[in-house]
């Protein structure tokens, strides 16, 4: 099952060893994300670093090892998407997921994030909803 990823995630599955980062590495799902995620977590990465007391090559190997987890997604795959996506929300940090979900036909966003939920558009699983569908008899179908 395909499913969008938000920084927020991918985040905490960084931070610490959780039912997040459990999830990202389950094989129920094929994850992916837009383009710029990967910059948005490399902005961040000197706090990472000292919220989460490793090595810089501690750092680059685990961010490694997640992104083999997520597919990135080109602008150009969802930016015509994007219109349709700031209709739906608020929040325009959100915008680029909703729009890769739409023109990825995407299951949903996994986030935490409440502004997603202002649509009607996709689904929005929390972790409690992906361990669901990890234990439903037939996820795909979810």
């Amino acid at each position: 099952m395909m499913v969008v990823v938000d920084s927020n995630r991918i985040i905490a599955a960084l931070l610490k060893d959780s039912t997040t980062r459990s999830l990202l590495f389950n094989e129920t799902f094929d994850f992916i994300s837009p383009e710029f995620v990967k910059e948005e977590i490399k902005k961040h990465k000197k706090e990472f670093l000292k919220k989460i007391n490793i090595s810089n090559e501690e750092f680059e190997v685990l961010l490694s090892l997640i992104f083999e987890r997520i597919t990135i997604i080109p602008k150009g795959k969802y930016e015509k998407k994007i219109k349709q996506a700031k209709s739906k929300i608020s929040d325009p940090k959100d915008i680029p997921y909703l729009a890769c979900c739409i023109a990825t036909h995407s299951a949903g966003i996994w986030t935490h994030d409440q502004h997603l939920k202002e649509q009607k558009e996709v689904k929005v699983f929390t972790n409690i909803d992906m361990l669901n569908l990890i234990n439903s008899p037939n996820p795909s179908l979810q």
